[in-house]
């Protein structure tokens, strides 16, 4: 017998450290291995119930004294963009999308390098080899895709520049966008929104109603862009509910 298909998932506490995104506080998380057959079913259930992929883990917040971190998903079949969004889509009309399998390249990485060096350059990404790069797009059990973002050369054999990529999951019920990246010299594209809407536009085009954002973090003020996509819903004690734009969740 195949003891994969039959046995649960099993759930670890990492240690405590300093939290990323709340200077005062300590973050802890629960995370859990997403391997064998089960490995899509189960990223699904566990990113439906607050849990973020990264490579083969699947984890979630369990700070002891925190709950800050507060789990999002766009609603793409009744998403409206804004005007300024239609600024940003219409900024970036020469560019291509093209979805990949979830392969490295030493394109890409050199790009994640530009990023990370201008963005965050004390984030524990900060000293990844392209050993640990390859990983993080590589090592994976789920159905997940490299969506490159290139500005149109309009030359056949130039695949134009590569400005924008984007790691993504498939879930049954929509797509899960577990990291991007874009060179920051293009800031007046608005890059980091520029994705996001075109994940809006894919899940629509595939009759998929979600778009997995990962965590809003209530006080962190490098996670408030994620609430301008709306409208939304916040994974609250009593399941997904629809976010009121104009007030933050309660704690």
């Amino acid at each position: 017998m195949n003891t994969q298909t039959t046995q649960s998932p099993q759930f670890y506490l990492t240690a405590p450290a300093q939290c990323p995104y709340l200077e005062k506080e300590r973050e802890r998380k629960v995370f859990t291995h997403l391997v064998g057959p089960r490995a899509a079913e189960m990223n699904d259930l566990l990113t439906q119930g607050g849990f973020r992929r990264s490579q083969n883990i699947a984890y979630r917040p369990a700070c002891e004294n925190c709950r800050a971190c507060v789990s999002v998903r766009i609603i793409a079949s009744a998403f409206t963009p804004h005007r300024s969004m239609k600024r940003t889509i219409a900024r970036n009309a020469d560019l291509a999308g093209t979805e990949l399998p979830a392969r490295a390249s030493l394109e890409q990485y050199d790009l994640f390098r530009t990023y990370l060096d201008s963005r965050h350059q004390q984030g524990g990404m900060a000293d990844m080899s392209i050993g640990d790069y390859s990983v993080m797009v590589e090592e994976t059990h789920v159905e997940t895709r490299v969506i490159e973002y290139r500005v149109r050369s309009g030359a056949l054999e130039d695949p134009g520049e590569l400005v924008a990529v984007a790691l993504t999951d498939v879930m049954i019920d929509g797509l899960s966008m577990v990291y991007s990246f874009f060179n920051p010299a293009y800031e007046k594209r608005s890059l980091g929104s520029f994705m996001i809407l075109d994940h809006i536009r894919r899940a629509e085009e595939a009759g998929l109603p979600y778009v997995y954002l990962g965590y809003w973090v209530k006080g962190s003020r490098k996670m408030d862009y994620k609430k301008r996509f709306l409208p939304q819903e916040h994974l609250t004690g009593h399941g997904w509910e629809r976010a009121d734009p104009d007030a933050d969740l309660e704690d």
